[in-house]
């Protein structure tokens, strides 16, 4: 009896175990992220500058402040001891937990973590640097949008052979690496899972158990031609004609002097009845063997390994990487031992937040909508304005132009009248006649 109490105790102590968290990073307390985080002064790179922003759409200010890029075009290399080191993952789950959000819409840059090992000098900090892990977002163009999971094995970096489509909006997106220790993996995005599988099928882990015999070579008699010449084919008579012939419609022109040009010669074309190389028609080839492939033997280079999962030595989580456009906004990393903890520490922060930044997203695109609309109006009347000035601008010059005229005919009229002598005479000779008559 006391050995079944014994025993469900500690199976009650293993079930109620607290998770190991080797790093939880909100950004919570101010400014005090920079002594925990250290810049690279790697040699010959110049780094952005980092600075805590919530952004300018969020749920909740103090909950959604992270580390936001600064500078344009820059490389930006900063990490941060975990508070507590993975020494080995032997027989546990790791989890790579953290969100980013690609405010300044992004088109060239990386948004991933590296975890590093106890090797790594903090402020040399660089793109060769060796490091165990590297996960999350990486875009470049409309093409290249992928999550990546690279894995250092054996001093080599090896790349998922699968696609993981990463998020491109201007939304805050949360993602999570889980690697179990059965060498099977999880990725999601946004507590929602995106791709799992098996280490060693995707990715190029160990060598093939078989291969190509390198001493082996294609006998003589192997016969990998899948047609044949019909042997009853014959060639027409008619077939061999020439490939050019003298142009019948030329003829020699009448000042042609054969003395002085030479024997004249009609000039060439090609012929119409030219049928090029015969070749007899194919038949399919009844001992065709297919195409020779060497015997496989057994791969001298492959062994066997049950723990891919297995990692050792990592000491720093790290963000290296290039921008063009600076305005990522990295939050909430953590690097645990239970996949479950990180869900529900995804439950508290992402999915809590996500919600409310989506509707202070959509209010702020509504906010610009209407201003652009407004901007549209005001410069279409400005416009209808304007040209309705110029209308009537117009119009007035019109009118004071035909008024001129007016003004010169009648002023014309008047002068001719008072001017012409002849007519003056008449008119007084008239009057001069009405006056003797009465």
């Amino acid at each position: 009896m006391a050995r079944l109490v014994l025993a469900l105790s500690s199976l009650l102590l293993v079930v109620c175990s607290d998770p190991t968290v080797y790093l939880r990073e909100d950004f919570a307390d101010g400014d005090a992220w920079s002594s925990r985080w250290i810049q690279s002064e790697h040699e010959g790179k110049t780094f952005g500058k980092l600075g805590l922003s919530a952004g300018e759409f969020f749920h909740d200010e103090a909950k959604d402040t992270g580390l936001k890029t600064l500078e344009n075009a820059r490389f930006y290399g900063v990490s941060a001891a975990l508070t507590t080191p993975v020494e080995s993952t032997e027989g546990k789950t790791l989890v790579v937990q953290f969100s980013v959000k690609h405010e300044q819409k992004i088109d060239c840059g990386g948004g991933y973590l590296k975890l590093f090992p106890s090797s790594l000098n903090p402020t040399d900090l660089h793109g060769d640097a060796p490091y165990n892990i590297m996960f999350g977002p990486d875009i470049c163009g409309p093409s290249a949008r992928r999550v990546h999971v690279i894995f250092n094995y054996r001093g080599n970096n090896l790349l998922l052979k699968k696609e993981i489509r990463c998020k491109d909006d201007e939304l805050t997106h949360l993602y999570t690496l889980i690697v179990r220790a059965d060498n099977t993996y999880e990725v999601r995005i946004d507590n929602k899972k995106e791709q799992s599988g098996k280490l060693e099928e995707d990715w190029d882990f160990l060598e093939p158990k078989e291969t190509p015999d390198p001493d082996a070579t294609q006998p003589e008699d192997w016969d990998d031609n899948p047609f044949l010449d019909d042997p009853e084919d014959v060639k027409p008579e008619d077939w061999e004609q020439p490939e050019t012939i003298p142009d019948p419609d030329a003829k020699k022109p009448a000042d042609w002097d054969d003395d002085m040009d030479g024997e004249w010669e009609p000039p060439v074309i090609d012929n119409p009845d030219f049928k090029g190389e015969w070749r007899p028609k194919q038949i399919d080839n009844a001992n065709y063997q297919g195409e020779w492939e060497p015997a496989m033997i057994a791969n001298p280079k492959y062994f066997e390994d049950d723990k891919l999962y297995l990692q050792k030595d990592i000491k720093y989580v790290g963000i290296d990487i290039w921008q063009v456009k600076s305005g990522s906004i990295f939050d909430n990393i953590l690097i645990t031992d239970d996949e479950d903890f990180a869900r529900n520490v995804a439950k508290e922060t992402f999915e809590e937040s996500a919600k409310g930044e989506k509707e202070k997203k959509e209010e702020k695109d509504e906010i610009e909508r209407k201003k652009r609309e407004d901007e549209r109006k005001a410069r279409e009347a400005e416009e209808a304005a304007a040209e309705a000035d110029d209308e009537e601008e117009d119009d007035i010059e019109d009118d004071e132009s035909a008024f001129a005229e007016d003004a010169d005919i009648e002023s014309a009229g008047a002068g001719d009248e008072a001017t012409d002598p002849e007519e003056e005479a008449e008119v007084n000779s008239i009057k001069e006649d009405v006056k003797d008559e009465l």
